[in-house]
């Protein structure tokens, strides 16, 4: 594995480290910044929405240039977003801030993606996502609980100080530690320049079918996951102090799974995704069922870990191979990663209200099940036999 790929896994941990500051200090940003919590909560909405919508339009402007210059481009509009949040005197600058933040994450996501899977031998291609994904992994292990520590001792705009300084430290390593590239052919060029050109690979059925699969794997996975914190108070009994730990050991989970994935994700791209969506419904029926016994419950909670958002490898590979390994491609299928997030959080809220705290469970377990249904067209042309096909990078 080219160590340059562990560098790109870097600027990914950087990404989100600031992605998940904002839920970690909301109390003491609405106090600062003279907001209300559900404003403050405004705030993480807007910065998925920038991701989803910006993104993509960002990747386009980006791709015309070379891999290595797109990427400081990026983090240093990046380093912007997080300096103005860092100084934000109000409201309205801080949502700038952020919309600024996750426009630049996900193009960023996209390219770095994009360039793994160029750098990495074809036969290891998986492996490469999924190093790169271990940025985001540790990323849900680390980045939330050091920036939340960070903003509690030192003020919340220390957090955002820290991320620039961590956004400092990736750019030049990336730049000593990433090769010099050409523009793959069709990422900035003749027909490909524009828009247009760009998404006419969207066209797909099959394509599509591998964006839809995406967004309910991921949706399935955090209608549980946001209320992780509530459902082990409130139902399986753990005490507050507690949970903190619980979430560190769900993170371990996400690593490990993602390390398995990745693993798998060349030569058993579907198989893994039906295994997988199969045993989360199946864990998070359990979890449903048994949320009441503590030892269940933290069983069921650590088996989501390991199969729900750890398919993220093999869910980049089946996208590349239905459509490309081009950066637009990337940076559309995380956004089709952000809606799976936007839907699961949002909509586990809502049975929340009309239910009670066991119905995001038997939401996620439902989505799951759809996410079944969404593969099996797949399912049938590759019938779950090994799939050596490299995923396909622009000619």
């Amino acid at each position: 594995m080219p160590r340059s790929v562990y560098v790109l896994a870097f600027g990914i941990f950087a990404m989100v480290t600031s992605e998940f500051a904002v839920a970690g200090l909301m109390p003491q940003m609405a106090r600062g910044l003279g907001a209300t919590i559900p404003q403050i909560g405004y705030l993480i909405t807007a910065f998925a929405v920038a991701m989803a919508v910006g993104g993509p339009f960002m990747t386009v402007a980006v791709t015309r240039l070379r891999p290595r210059a797109a990427l400081m481009t990026l983090f240093a509009v990046f380093l912007a977003g997080n300096l103005l949040a860092a100084v934000a005197p109000s409201y309205p600058v801080m949502m700038a801030a952020r919309i600024i933040t996750g426009v630049a994450s996900q193009a960023f996501f996209g390219v770095t993606v994009s360039l793994a899977v160029r750098l990495a031998r074809p036969e290891v291609r998986g492996r490469a996502i999924a190093v790169v994904m271990n940025g985001l992994m540790v990323g849900t292990l680390l980045g939330l609980p050091l920036s939340t520590l960070i903003g509690e001792r030192f003020g919340w705009r220390a957090a955002f100080w820290a991320v620039g300084v961590l956004t400092l430290v990736a750019a030049p390593a990336t730049l000593a530690g990433v090769p010099r590239l050409e523009r793959a052919e069709g990422d900035g060029e003749g027909d490909g320049d524009g828009l247009r050109g760009q998404t006419a690979v969207f066209r797909s059925r099959r394509l599509l079918l591998a964006l839809i699969t995406s967004t309910l794997i991921i949706g399935a996975t955090f209608s549980a996951f946001s209320y992780l914190n509530p459902i082990l108070t409130g139902l399986a009994g753990f005490s507050t102090g507690s949970v903190p730990y619980l979430l560190v050991a769900y993170g371990a989970a996400t690593v490990a799974g993602n390390h398995v994935v990745g693993r798998l994700a060349d030569r058993h791209t579907i198989a893994v995704q039906v295994y997988g969506l199969a045993l989360n419904a199946v864990f998070l029926t359990g979890f449903a069922l048994l949320a009441h016994v503590s030892a269940a419950a933290l069983v069921f909670m650590l088996g989501v870990g390991l199969v729900g958002v750890t398919m993220n490898p093999a869910m980049v590979t089946r996208v590349q191979r239905a459509g490309n390994a081009g950066p637009l491609v990337n940076t559309v299928h995380s956004s089709f990663i952000t809606l799976g997030v936007v839907i699961g959080s949002s909509a586990g809220g809502l049975a929340i209200d009309a239910y009670g705290l066991r119905a995001p469970l038997w939401l996620g377990a439902a989505l799951a099940v759809l996410g079944l249904l969404a593969l099996l067209p797949e399912r049938g042309r590759t019938r779950g036999l090994a799939e050596p096909v490299p995923a396909r990078t622009p000619a």
